[in-house]
């Protein structure tokens, strides 16, 4: 039924009048669930029919009020306690009784206001098309009955052009008017939908960054326990003595991996609180290569170039991407020497693992598999550097990550990072 009314007649009447006159299948644009404004609705409905009494006195050209006017009164403003779930059906309702009102001759006076608040309403709501047909509508039916239908209609005598001013010089003021409150009201949502996609961001990276804590963490320590249970194991009967040793090692390291793990929990329980001790840094770094040497792995630490002071994430992002490669090679080579180089430059600072292999374990976990190497790549990133880990030319694997320097004092205020020893000095080859 729909498609068998012309286009013009579609664009104006909508949906909700193909379905037989009713609003109930009106699906508000953004109103769902709001409040009817009993108030507001109140106020105008006892304004109009007031002030409609008042005005009618002075038009004495004009039709006096009788119980059929101040029912097109009442329901014309009545309609707007709709306005906010159906502004299509309520623009249309009081331009229509408005319509009726004035075909009956019946005087001016406050019915402009519900014609005004009924087009308001639907074009906030962005129903610009049927505001502009209800109000044009009416305009042309009171053409018509002023100027062309009076001697069949009271008060039989034609209207003076002058006046049909008025009803141009309303519609640019509603228009105007409503313009910029839908404008407000867009700029608003979109305002408030942009601050819920930030939040939501924000949520997403901090538990995204929990999740690489607890990845580094927990990988790096139980890799550790993990080959020294197995050391102990072994040397449980015939070497009791480096039984003892792996059983220390895997209560060191342990019970610094729950530490770490307490810190990151600790910031989810106590929001926006300091943490209780410094988030780790190259300045451990002897630490973490004393807990490989725990696990078997023999690791050379060198540094080349001026030693730069770096900004508390720079810092913890070198110490992780040291600490996942070292995991790895623990966990998936067969080489027991590993070598760090940090080479320091005015832009940058280089991070470069290696280990002679060969892999014990598929190779795809080592080159992008994991989540170890996904983790560091994405500490690396947010910072604007890279990380690249892949087999060497000469056999063995290789881990180079670089994090620039360039303004890094905007990051926060640098930590106090320890100058490591070098185990050996390494020349670029």
């Amino acid at each position: 039924m729909d498609n068998a009314r012309p286009p013009w007649a579609r664009r104006c009447l909508g949906p909700v009048w193909a379905r037989g006159l009713s609003p109930a299948g009106e699906e508000p644009k953004s109103w769902a669930g709001t409040r009817l404004p009993w108030l507001s609705t109140l106020a105008v409905t006892a304004f109009v029919m007031a002030g409609s009494h008042f005005a009618g006195r002075g038009q004495l050209d004009r039709v006096p009020l009788d119980s059929f006017a101040r029912a097109l009164l009442f329901i014309g403003a009545a309609l707007l306690l709709f306005r906010h779930r159906y502004p299509r059906t309520v623009a249309i309702g009081t331009a229509a009784s408005a319509a009726v009102y004035f075909a009956a001759g019946y005087p001016y006076g406050p019915i402009f206001l519900t014609i005004a608040l009924g087009t308001f309403a639907a074009i906030v709501a962005g129903y610009r098309t049927v505001a502009w047909c209800a109000i044009g509508g009416l305009w042309a039916s009171h053409i018509l009955v002023a100027h062309w239908l009076y001697r069949w209609l009271p008060p039989y005598k034609s209207a003076p052009w002058g006046q049909e001013l008025f009803i141009p010089a309303l519609v640019v003021a509603v228009v105007a008017v409503s313009e910029l409150a839908r404008v407000r009201r867009e700029q608003l949502a979109k305002v408030r939908a942009e601050r819920a996609a930030a939040e939501q961001r924000r949520a997403d990276e901090e538990r995204l960054r929990i999740a690489r804590e607890l990845h580094d963490v927990l990988a790096h320590s139980i890799s550790v326990i993990n080959v020294q249970a197995g050391v102990g194991l072994a040397l449980l009967d015939s070497d009791p003595g480096q039984a003892r040793t792996a059983l220390t090692t895997i209560k060191a390291a342990s019970k610094e991996a729950l530490g770490e793990v307490r810190q990151v929990l600790d910031t989810l329980r106590t929001r926006g609180d300091a943490p209780r001790s410094p988030a780790p840094g190259l300045e451990r770094l002897t630490e973490l290569t004393e807990q490989a040497g725990g696990a078997g792995l023999a690791v050379e630490v060198a540094t080349k170039g001026a030693h730069t002071t770096l900004p508390p994430g720079a810092d913890l992002a070198a110490f992780r991407i040291v600490q996942e490669a070292l995991t790895n090679i623990v966990r998936h080579s067969g080489s027991r020497t590993a070598r760090v180089l940090l080479r320091y430059t005015p832009a940058e600072l280089e991070i470069r693992i290696d280990d002679d292999g060969p892999s014990t374990s598929d190779t795809g976990e080592l080159t992008g598999g994991g989540n170890g190497l996904v983790g560091m790549r994405e500490r690396a990133a947010a910072l604007g550097g890279t990380v690249e880990a892949g087999p060497r030319e000469d056999g063995g694997f290789r881990v180079l990550g670089r994090i620039p320097l360039a303004g890094a004092e905007d990051n926060g205020r640098a930590a106090g990072a320890g100058t490591v020893t070098p185990a050996a000095t390494e020349e670029e080859s």
